[in-house]
C-alpha cells in the first residue's frame, strides 16, 4: 500500500475520533456537581489525552491537527441552534469557557515543539 494511502486512512480515523470526541465532550461539558463543572474538567482531559496520544503515537503534527479540526468543527456545529431551535452549548460562561479551552488545548498540543528535532548538548571532551 502506498504512503499517502495509508497516511490519508489514519488522517481519516483521527478525524473521525476527533469527531465523536467534540461530539461526546460537547454534550457532557454542561454536567455540574454543586459549583464544581465536572463534565468540563472531564471532558477537557479527555480531548487532551487524545490529541496528545495522537501526536505521540503518530509522531505526525498533521494527524493531530486532523483530529483538533474534527473536534473543533463538532463543537462549533453543536454549539449553533439546532433544527428545533435547541441550543446544546448556550451563550453562558460555562458555554463560552468550553469552546475556549478546546481550542487552547488543541493549540497547545498542536504548537508543543518536536523534542526530537531539537539540537542536543554535547559536552566537550576535555581534561
Amino acid at each position: 500500500m502506498p504512503n499517502w494511502i495509508s497516511r490519508g486512512l489514519a488522517w481519516l480515523a483521527a478525524a473521525l475520533v476527533g469527531v465523536v470526541y467534540g461530539t461526546a465532550g460537547t454534550i457532557a461539558h454542561s454536567l455540574m456537581w454543586g459549583v464544581i463543572p465536572v463534565g468540563m474538567i472531564v471532558a477537557a482531559i479527555a480531548c487532551a489525552a487524545l490529541l496528545i496520544a495522537v501526536r505521540a503515537l503518530t509522531h505526525d503534527r498533521g494527524a493531530t491537527v486532523v483530529t483538533a479540526l474534527g473536534m473543533l468543527g463538532m463543537v462549533m456545529i453543536i454549539s449553533g441552534p439546532g433544527p428545533g431551535g435547541s441550543v446544546i452549548v448556550p451563550n453562558t460562561p460555562i458555554g463560552q469557557i468550553w469552546i475556549y479551552l478546546v481550542a487552547g488545548i488543541a493549540l497547545l498540543v498542536i504548537a508543543w515543539p518536536d523534542l526530537k528535532r531539537l539540537p542536543r548538548r554535547t559536552t566537550a571532551d576535555g581534561p
